[in-house]
């Protein structure tokens, strides 16, 4: 007997639950979100966190991560020069676009990983630290094994799509935690708002930093497999949180649920007892599933602009709601703090907003007489005298000279189908 026997009433009402699990289970699929306290790993709150996810450049904090333990086990130090090889120079599309035999030191392409995402500078990096991209995945997948990431394998250094490169919005916690607590000399890496190279400005994909109070870290990505990523910390009042959305549909959203996420965990003071125990981010429970792939979504030709990580200004969808407004899905794997909205009702970015120069970037060994910026000119003279030099082609000799063993103290504070 099937369920259609019993009276039309029931299996009307059967077939109508059936189409609002599917829509639930579709949209599901279309968005992961995590906060969590980077002291503690205590989940404030999950959403679709253990599904699988294309990671994109988000993968660039493994990257970072695999980096800074071979710096301090040794291997290497932040002065080693990395080597721009043709596999590296021929990386699209978010790139340096530095010319083949360019050296540029670990210091430095740790910089310009994170601020411009560059995929040149992502192998330079593998084939320098791993001795080759594959050699170099291999150091990222014991890394993440140690740390519990059972949802995450790496193939690339930079995010480019690959069938197997998978990750989870629960691994990237873990891994957003490792790198807070295991290297804080060098937590000045996450929160570079703008970089100068020459005569050029990049700003950081991450929008968040200079224009969320206490925003202090840490990765975008983007694929159109993956929809726009992000990693984000900030910290007030000594409490660092971590907020990590997979899948939103531009940067502005990205940034938008990020802040409104961030918000929600800072505001929540002393009702925080009204929260479902979650657990820890390393207790949520795994789920076994494909990651779901939003091409069609991200970089259908419906779009006003083609999806890229240079599309950072498409304002949100008037119909799609923001998580921590109290607006978001309430499904099976959705975990709310409450249904309290910030004090200021729905919560909004403000403009950005310059709080410090730009982090200096350079090509070739750090004492390298020509090495130091052209801003760091003491008078007017010199000024003038680097100016005429930067005007020339950026290659292997940036400006003037910056003699240490370590790496420069950072002030705190776009990718197509392809990949940021």
């Amino acid at each position: 007997m099937t369920l259609c026997s019993s009276p039309r009433a029931f299996c009307l009402g059967l077939a109508a639950a059936a189409l609002l699990s599917l829509s639930a289970v579709n949209r599901a699929q279309a968005e992961a979100q995590l906060l969590i306290e980077a002291a503690t790993g205590k989940v404030l709150h999950a959403e679709n966190a253990t599904y699988p996810w294309y990671p994109a450049s988000v993968t660039k904090l493994m990257t970072a991560y695999t980096t800074l333990r071979a710096v301090r086990d040794g291997k290497v130090s932040f002065n080693t020069l990395l080597t721009m090889s043709r596999n590296a120079v021929a990386q699209q599309p978010t790139k340096m676009g530095f010319k083949l035999g360019t050296t540029v030191t670990i210091d430095n392409a740790l910089k310009m990983l994170m601020v411009k995402s560059a995929n040149d500078i992502a192998v330079a990096i593998a084939e320098g630290v791993g001795g080759s991209i594959e050699g170099f995945a291999d150091m990222m997948n014991a890394n993440a094994r140690r740390l519990g990431m059972s949802q995450s394998n790496f193939v690339n250094p930079n995010g480019l799509p690959a069938e197997n490169h998978v990750t989870s919005a629960r691994d990237l916690g873990i891994l957003a935690r490792a790198l807070i607590r295991e290297f804080p000399e060098s937590d000045g890496f996450w929160h570079i708002s703008s970089m100068r190279y020459g005569n050029r400005v990049y700003h950081n994909y991450n929008s968040l930093i200079d224009r969320y109070p206490g925003a202090d870290g840490m990765k975008t990505g983007f694929i159109c497999a993956s929809g726009y990523n992000v990693v984000a910390s900030a910290t007030r009042n000594g409490r660092r949180l971590i907020a990590i959305v997979l899948g939103a549909y531009s940067g502005a959203v990205r940034a938008q649920k990020a802040g409104a996420l961030l918000e929600r965990g800072f505001n929540s003071g002393g009702l925080s007892w009204l929260t479902p125990s979650l657990g820890t981010v390393d207790s949520l429970a795994p789920v076994d599933a494909q990651p779901p792939n939003l091409r069609d979504e991200m970089c259908g030709g419906h779009r006003r602009k083609p999806a890229s990580e240079d599309n950072e200004e498409e304002e949100p969808n008037p119909d799609t709601p923001v998580a921590g407004n109290g607006e978001s899905d309430q499904s099976g794997q959705a975990y709310m703090l409450s249904n309290l909205k910030p004090a200021n009702g729905k919560f909004v970015l403000g403009p950005p907003v310059d709080t410090s120069a730009p982090t200096v970037v350079f090509t070739g060994p750090a004492d390298h007489p020509d090495a130091a910026p052209v801003a760091s000119a003491a008078t007017k003279k010199k000024k003038r005298v680097a100016k005429t030099a930067a005007d020339k082609p950026a290659g292997d000799k940036p400006a003037k000279a910056q003699k240490t063993a370590k790496p420069a103290k950072l002030a705190k504070p776009k990718v197509s189908s392809a990949a940021q």
